[in-house]
């Protein structure tokens, strides 16, 4: 069973919890792959996907609608799990779906969304992301529940485990996916 993980990400943070969720599948004896979604071609060598986002003012990254868009078809004949990072603050703010998830889910015929914690780190950011920190006044700080990636991450493994009869057992190195 070959899975590809991918997931667009303006600050790293979203790349972070995709190969946090590689290593968990792989733990579980799944190949898995790695990669940024706007080098992704071909779907045919993958069994399953899991495509995140980081969201940006309520929305979903560009390459990350694009894969959806342009793989539709594709997508739609196997297993796929979506996920997106960027509530901040306790409790997590905005705390709704982001405005084009739901059309995703469709074009995707994904099984799942989920939507996790993301990062601010105001060090990182370019100055017209800066200025909406300040007019919006988000909290700094890293808000990733690890626990609840990897959690999600197993259910995936589950699912894909139970439904194929592959996976468990198969020596795949830990953290062997690389982001290309």
């Amino acid at each position: 069973m070959r899975i590809l993980v991918t997931a667009a990400s303006r600050h790293h943070a979203t790349i972070e919890v995709a190969q946090a969720i590689a290593n968990t599948l792989e733990r579980d004896g799944i190949e898995v792959d790695l990669c940024r979604p706007e080098v992704v071609g071909n779907l045919a060598s993958y069994d399953a996907v899991v495509l995140g986002s980081a969201v940006y003012a309520n929305r979903w990254l560009t390459s990350a609608k694009d894969l959806v868009e342009r793989s539709a078809s594709q997508l739609r004949t196997r297993p796929v799990w979506l996920f997106s990072t960027g509530p901040i603050g306790d409790p997590l703010k905005p705390d709704g779906l982001p405005a084009d998830v739901a059309p995703m889910l469709e074009l995707s015929g994904a099984r799942e969304h989920r939507l996790f914690g993301g990062r601010l780190d105001r060090r990182a950011l370019g100055l017209g992301e800066k200025a909406v920190v300040r007019v919006v006044g988000a909290a700094e700080g890293d808000y990733r529940s690890w626990e609840d990636i990897e959690a999600w991450a197993e259910e995936i493994a589950t699912s894909l485990v139970g439904v194929t009869g592959f996976g468990h057992g198969r020596a795949i190195p830990s953290g062997t996916a690389q982001v290309a």
